[in-house]
């Protein structure tokens, strides 16, 4: 075994052939470096989320998303927040199109233009068709004209069937109106172990105590897909499990040991990048066997953001320790991509003839 490969199983140590087999059909879908690609091919990403009280979760997760690979990432979120975000970097695209609710006394901030969920999400609703992949939640925050114009751009995202990841606070939109994804195979949600028992109890209706007390099991989560009608569950935890309620993915690679906040949205960034590569695999922009089915691609490339996230957690452990931020991970999104994934190479080029 050469110095590089022993290099890179130390930083990828894998115990199940199982998990190695995944991630080889996962780098089916990661798109090659091709000089035929025009910006924009591979990946168009927007992050709707950013409160006057919550703006680095946006923005860890859109950065994510454009560290791995993706060629434009969007962040809508309020104006406050806007203001704010921008300063963190060029890179972004930051739109402040969403609205919280108004305080009392805030006169002209009560304007229709500014409480009218339907008005607000219109221009929202308007952006999809320049876009592949929306992530949901990161730094929305509970409140309900944000969460109302939400809703109302995921309704339009369903009729478009764009690829949705839903987190953080959007999984409470889950819970009070389930009909707007049940059934969806497109949407992704990523709980962790607590909010999984609330989604648990509260599309169930029942209380249970292991889910409660943070126990994993892939059973609970293939249950929960199954009832929402085959949409995809990545339920964090010591091992994520991915699970569209037919089949069931283990991701058991180690992350690191420091829980900071912040981390789940690097992971959000990471699965929506992968997301959208898997549009480009599936519109085959480039040459490949396209033996992967449309659904084996979706639970693969939730696997691969869900590998990179844990991988990028940690490298930045092993470098911080228990000083671990979540800007942290950031900057080695790229160096936990290439352990995972490796830069993809296509065959052999073909001679020319004389």
């Amino acid at each position: 075994m050469s110095t590089e490969a022993e290099a890179v199983d130390d930083m990828l140590p894998i115990t199940r052939e199982i998990t190695r087999e995944i991630l080889n059909k996962v780098k089916q879908i990661v798109p090659p470096m091709l000089p035929k690609f025009h910006k924009g091919q591979l990946g168009r990403v927007a992050v709707i989320g950013g409160s006057e009280d919550y703006t680095g979760a946006p923005y860890f997760s859109a950065m994510a998303s454009a560290r791995l690979g993706c060629d434009m990432s969007h962040v809508i979120c309020t104006p406050g927040a806007a203001a704010v975000i921008k300063t963190y970097s060029p890179n972004l695209m930051v739109h402040p199109l969403m609205r919280e609710s108004p305080s009392p006394g805030s006169g002209s901030e009560s304007s229709a233009a500014n409480t009218d969920p339907e008005h607000i999400s219109a221009k929202i609703i308007d952006m999809l068709s320049r876009l592949h992949v929306l992530v949901i939640g990161p730094g929305l925050g509970r409140d309900p004209l944000m969460h109302e114009t939400c809703a109302r751009v995921l309704a339009a995202a369903r009729e478009r069937g764009m690829p949705v990841v839903l987190d953080a606070d959007a999984l409470a939109i889950v819970i009070q109106k389930p009909e707007l994804i049940r059934g969806w195979r497109e949407v992704v949600l990523t709980p962790n172990v607590v909010e999984f028992g609330r989604l648990w109890k509260g599309l169930k209706g029942d209380e249970d105590n292991e889910v409660s007390d943070g126990a994993n099991s892939s059973a609970r989560v293939e249950a929960l897909a199954h009832m929402l009608g085959g949409v995809t569950i990545l339920q964090k935890g010591a091992n994520d499990f991915v699970s569209d309620g037919d089949t069931t993915l283990t991701v058991d690679i180690p992350g690191g040991q420091k829980r900071s906040g912040g981390q789940g949205d690097t992971l959000t960034g990471a699965i929506a990048t992968m997301l959208a590569w898997r549009k480009a695999y599936l519109d085959k922009l480039w040459n490949h066997n396209g033996i992967l089915t449309k659904e084996q691609t979706l639970s693969l490339a939730v696997f691969g953001g869900a590998a990179i996230a844990r991988v990028s957690s940690r490298i930045a452990f092993d470098k911080k320790g228990r000083s671990l931020q979540a800007s942290d991970l950031t900057d080695v999104v790229h160096t936990a991509f290439l352990v995972v994934m490796g830069e993809p190479k296509l065959g052999p080029k073909k001679p020319k003839r004389k």
